[in-house]
């Protein structure tokens, strides 16, 4: 069995064994949020519902690091904005777009792919922006930090607990690295 890490701010941060999850607890490190109903944890002196869910009381330090290149990345760094139009999008509705198209050479990197609507995605298609006769908004560029957001690593699949469900959303697809 194992058992969901949450940071301070309720975010998920790992999934550990119930052993170690445990042990944070008489550490003092964590408090558990949910329990398994149907597990109890027994010692000679102390018996416990083991742990499905818990949080750190104090703040993870983390390690500064270069702004990983997402789509959740690309899309606060325009804005949530499509940089052809100007029109906000919500994440579903957001295309990432190939600035100078791969199929012309581009690579998948910060400086060539942007945030864009479906509208200007599909009139711009495989060209160049100069081509289809639309201009930038923006230069795309590498941020040197992008605003904070959920930085979910994992999805609620099939099989896990119940009790991670409310802490565990669909948003793995937004989060992971994309390759240059």
């Amino acid at each position: 069995m194992e058992t969901l890490v949450l940071s301070q701010s309720f975010e998920p941060v790992a999934r550990v064994p119930w052993q170690r999850a445990v042990m944070l607890i008489f550490q003092g490190k964590v408090e558990v949020v949910e329990e398994y109903e149907d597990r109890v944890v027994r010692s000679v002196t102390v018996e416990i519902r083991m742990p499905s869910v818990i949080r750190f009381i104090r703040g993870l330090r983390r390690r500064p690091k270069g702004v990983k290149f997402s789509r959740e990345n690309v899309y606060l760094r325009d804005s949530c904005r499509c940089q052809y139009c100007g029109t906000r999008v919500t994440r579903p509705e957001a295309t990432h777009d190939h600035v100078l198209p791969r199929a012309q050479g581009g690579k998948t990197s910060w400086e060539n792919i942007v945030i864009a609507c479906v509208p200007c995605n599909q009139k711009k298609g495989n060209r160049t922006p100069e081509q289809a006769r639309m201009a930038l908004r923006t230069a795309p560029t590498k941020p040197k930090k992008v605003p904070e957001a959920m930085h979910l690593t994992f999805l609620f699949e099939k099989g896990m607990p119940m009790s991670w469900a409310k802490f565990l959303r669909d948003v793995a697809y937004w989060h992971v690295e994309l390759q240059e």
